[in-house]
């Protein structure tokens, strides 16, 4: 499916199937979820840097061909793409660990062409093997909705009390990895959406109520996914002293101003940037641990305008997948 220019539906089209060079393999795609910064790049709330673009960065498929000798051993194996699809690694971030924020990162379905599609090929350094007990449906929303969340989970410290804003792929993933540490989550969500609130509840959640709502008691951390300005003000008097906003999103329309008091008393604002190999490494181990359980509503390819649409309209619980071919 290919985007031509913003704000305008994606279109079935023919297009050579790629070849990998040294370095790539060439993926056979299974699934690939539809994440909310795809929608950005539709919507044209991102300034596109390819066009005509493949989108798509939570890919599942199998390795079918190799660019070289080098990654002949990774043919048939199931991997997975995220949406770091490339780095330097000659930059000062990427010699000091900090990948996510390489001077010349580039990104798939962005960059470089995406899982919107029936093949792909992909940097080796920058794949995942997908743990076995996740079928590619499942599997699919790991690779971003996962990975961000996991990163912007572990801002978060030892946070004991934990508010997500917006609940949704990443929200219902990470939920699960945080009850599983024991962590206790606050959910909130579109105004009188009793029906996300449910599902977070399901998900793990102790409580759960609408984003114009504080909890019921203070919380140490809150996690912003949804990509609203204003719920930073509401994070912000819904933490405590010492506590903690994480922005985990790409892209957020503009911070209202507010008064200094939310932020005084060392509350902290950081926002997530992308993701490492590590924490794809990591949280594919934690994945398979908990273990976790993806809601995934899924999609003809055909279909992504629809699913696209879905997504925007908030008319989603967990995450939507298109699948395209069967492993």
């Amino acid at each position: 499916m290919i985007l031509e220019k913003p704000k305008t539906a994606l279109k079935l089209t023919d297009v050579p199937i790629p070849e990998p060079s040294a370095g790539q393999v060439l993926i056979k795609i299974s699934a690939c979820a539809v994440c909310r910064t795809d929608l950005h790049i539709v919507d044209g709330e991102l300034p596109p840097k390819k066009s005509p673009v493949i989108p798509g960065h939570e890919i599942v498929g199998i390795v079918v061909a190799a660019g070289s000798e080098k990654e002949r051993n990774l043919v048939g194996k199931r991997v997975g793409v995220p949406w770091l699809g490339w780095t330097c690694g000659r930059c000062r971030f990427c010699l000091t660990g900090r990948e996510n924020l390489c001077d010349s990162a580039r990104f798939t379905g962005y960059h470089i062409d995406g899982g919107y599609a029936e093949y792909t090929v992909a940097d080796t350094r920058f794949i995942f093997e997908i743990p076995e007990k996740f079928s590619s449906n499942e599997a699919a929303p790991l690779l971003c909705a996962g990975l961000i969340g996991y990163r912007s989970f572990s801002k978060t410290g030892s946070a004991q009390k934990i508010g997500i804003y917006g609940f949704g792929a990443a929200a219902h993933i990470i939920t699960q990895i945080a009850t599983h540490k024991g962590r206790k989550i606050y959910a909130f969500t579109r105004p009188g959406d009793v029906k996300s609130q449910n599902f977070a509840r399901q998900m793990g959640a102790i409580w759960a109520g609408g984003s114009d709502e504080m909890p019921p008691e203070p919380l140490d951390a809150a996690i912003i996914f949804a990509p609203v300005g204003s719920l930073l003000v509401n994070a912000l008097r819904a933490v405590d002293k010492g506590g903690i906003v994480v922005c985990g999103g790409i892209y957020m329309s503009d911070i209202p101003s507010f008064p200094y008091k939310f932020l005084w008393e060392e509350r902290t604002i950081v926002s997530v940037a992308n993701l490492t190999r590590t924490d794809g490494e990591e949280f594919m181990k934690a994945a398979a641990e908990v273990p976790l359980r993806t809601s995934v509503r899924t999609y003809p390819l055909e279909k992504v305008n629809e699913a696209l649409a879905d997504l925007r309209s908030g008319n989603l619980d967990g995450a939507a997948v298109l699948v395209i071919n069967k492993d």
